[in-house]
């Protein structure tokens, strides 16, 4: 059985119609390759519409300011992947003079653009000989062949990429990379896979073994670390508050967020005032308070759980300057603040 022709041809029958496979323009199938990082085509379809409709060229998402690409991209999480977008955005138009890079190794050059991305725009848009491997290449190969090396190991990395290399129609290579990832993500899904109707249940080593549920094989993931955060949101009596940007790196760089205490454990209401981090922070302010949630929100990151609450501090005066409320929904935030501010309706 000829595992790359079945999948090619099950491909052309079965493929979903999406907006970026109706091109070959570079910009647009990098457009969909990082906002569809880690999202499903459901989540992430909004926004490569957007994206496309408001910055139709490298060009224009390079002149962009780069609050308003993290606003656009609100909701979608991972905000690296948006700043990495802009400044490879700005790169091409100011030092590649728009020409978008056209070989495997100039594309990785770009920032935010790795293996996997390289070889998809590589073999889509410029026919390269470069094979995929992604979440769905990794559990179609470890399946179908029988592998049980993990696929986050080095050991896997590598040779599930070697695997991938050899199985790659030279010819075709775009139609074929999104043949095997399509059919990962429709036909051998993560759970429960409809294996009865799959073209390659006949010689597939992972159905033949009973084992489709056992692979692909994981190492266990870094500890989930539990943090408590407590958001301070002031209101003034002149509807103003404090809004602060987060400038230190991490998941939420450039992103805006009410003023934040973390601490080791829960806070609980009756002991706010008194709490030395909270009372630090205000020093000889005088303001009422009242939590907002009364359960405890938590909002779970890949590698840590935040515990979240947000207290409303009423206040005559803000003790620094602060924005107008009525501009809060104009600011980049976490979805965490996103939400918190659709739901209170100030």
């Amino acid at each position: 059985m000829n595992f790359t022709k079945i999948l090619t041809h099950w491909y052309s029958v079965n493929k979903r119609s999406l907006p970026w496979r109706n091109t070959k323009n570079p910009y647009y199938i990098w457009l969909s390759e990082i906002i569809m990082q880690q999202t499903q085509i459901k989540q992430g379809l909004p926004y490569y519409e957007a994206f496309v409709t408001n910055y139709p060229t490298v060009f224009d998402l390079a002149q962009a300011n780069e609050q308003d690409v993290l606003k656009l991209w609100q909701g979608l999480g991972y905000y690296s992947r948006a700043r990495n977008l802009h400044a490879s955005a700005k790169y091409i138009a100011n030092e590649l003079n728009g020409h978008f890079p056209t070989t495997y190794s100039d594309l990785l050059k770009l920032k935010g653009v790795g293996d996997y991305t390289a070889s998809a725009i590589a073999s889509i848009c410029f026919n390269a000989p470069t094979a995929v491997v992604d979440g769905n290449v990794y559990r179609v190969l470890s399946r179908y062949f029988g592998i049980d090396t993990p696929i986050n190991s080095t050991k896997g990395i590598k040779a599930f990429k070697t695997l991938a290399t050899t199985l790659l129609d030279t010819k075709n290579p775009g139609d074929y990379n999104q043949a095997v990832m399509e059919f990962g993500a429709t036909q051998c899904k993560p759970k429960n896979p409809d294996c009865t109707v799959c073209p390659l249940k006949n010689s597939c080593e992972a159905l033949q073994q009973h084992r489709v549920d056992q692979l692909p094989v994981k190492l266990k993931k870094t500890k989930v670390t539990n943090k408590h955060f407590n958001f301070l949101v002031f209101i003034s009596e002149d509807q103003r508050t404090l809004f602060e940007k987060r400038s230190e790196k991490g998941i939420w760089q450039n992103l805006y967020q009410f003023p934040l205490i973390e601490s080791e454990d829960a806070i609980l209401s009756e002991d706010f005032k008194t709490h030395p981090l909270v009372s630090r922070f205000f020093d000889t302010i005088d303001f009422s308070y009242s939590l907002y949630n009364t359960e405890t929100i938590i909002h779970k990151l890949s590698h840590q759980h935040l515990y979240t609450k947000f207290w409303i501090i009423e206040v005559k005066q803000l003790p620094e300057k602060g924005i107008p409320i009525s501009k809060l929904k104009t600011y980049p935030t976490p979805i965490l603040i996103g939400n918190f501010i659709d739901s209170f309706n100030f």
